[in-house]
């Protein structure tokens, strides 16, 4: 079973298989994981496994903090190439996630110009305006969308609440381009079934949806790290290499990391 769980609420620099020398900010507390989904790839282990018995760090903990590290880095002339919102859980949960994006595009003009700002989010609270607001702020808004198939989701995603992918996919396209596509590829089975997502039963609608939210760009990735189930496999280099040029086919800006 996964048992990574990062400080809080700085953490890194790590060197990430996307973005370079990362920068971690995890607006989540530091003993535990709180995610609306609780997918059965997450390197942070289980919801119910990883529960929390300290807060979210507050809006000046975070830019207290951050200042602190973004000064000794510029002092060891070692700045990073992009600040990423990640860590235990789903970013935008915090309730002052638009002000602490303010705060942190602030810090990154003053001390690092020329770094990214990044969010992963699984897409499921850019419904709330402040979250959309927010993201439309930073340089890389990376948003999950692992396929179209509700029962493929409820198996492997399980979002912890009430979850319509129709009106995920629409809120997306809402962006206009100003989003990056991310979505993992595995296969292996759980609870005797398949988790495999690379065949053109997925892929396929995955593709239209993708087409209908026009983004940026497409990074599709596979398992990397320790995951809280068995039974997973990574999907092989071929496997991403052929779902990579069906994205290219269609004039679709896209990544892989195997």
């Amino acid at each position: 079973m996964s048992t990574v769980i990062y400080p809080s609420p700085i953490f890194g620099p790590v060197k990430s298989r996307r973005l370079g020398i990362s920068l971690g900010i995890n607006l989540l507390p530091r003993d535990g994981k709180i995610c609306t989904f609780d997918c059965i790839y997450c390197e942070c282990g289980f919801n119910n496994d990883r529960k929390t018995k300290t807060p979210l760090p507050t809006r000046k903990e975070v830019y207290t903090s951050l200042e602190a590290k973004l000064k000794e880095m510029k002092e060891e002339n070692m700045l990073p190439d992009v600040l990423t919102f990640a860590g235990n859980g789903e970013p935008t949960i915090h309730p002052q996630f638009n002000e602490i994006i303010d705060d942190t595009i602030a810090l990154r003009d003053k001390y690092c110009p020329q770094a990214k700002v990044s969010v992963l989010s699984n897409a499921t609270l850019i419904s709330r305006p402040k979250v959309f607001e927010a993201l439309t702020k930073v340089d890389n808004n990376i948003l999950k969308l692992d396929t179209t198939n509700i029962d493929y989701i409820n198996l492997v995603d399980r979002p912890a609440g009430e979850y319509n992918i129709e009106t995920t996919i629409e809120k997306m396209m809402a962006f206009k381009g100003k989003a990056v596509i991310q979505t993992m590829f595995l296969k292996g089975n759980i609870n005797g079934k398949s988790v495999d997502n690379t065949g053109d039963t997925f892929v396929s609608p995955w593709i239209e949806a993708v087409k209908k939210i026009s983004p940026r760009e497409v990074m599709i990735y596979t398992i990397d790290r320790e995951t809280p189930v068995t039974g997973l496999e990574k999907a092989t280099h071929e496997e991403l290499d052929r779902i990579l040029a069906l994205l290219k086919a269609e004039g679709i800006k896209a990544s892989a990391s195997y």
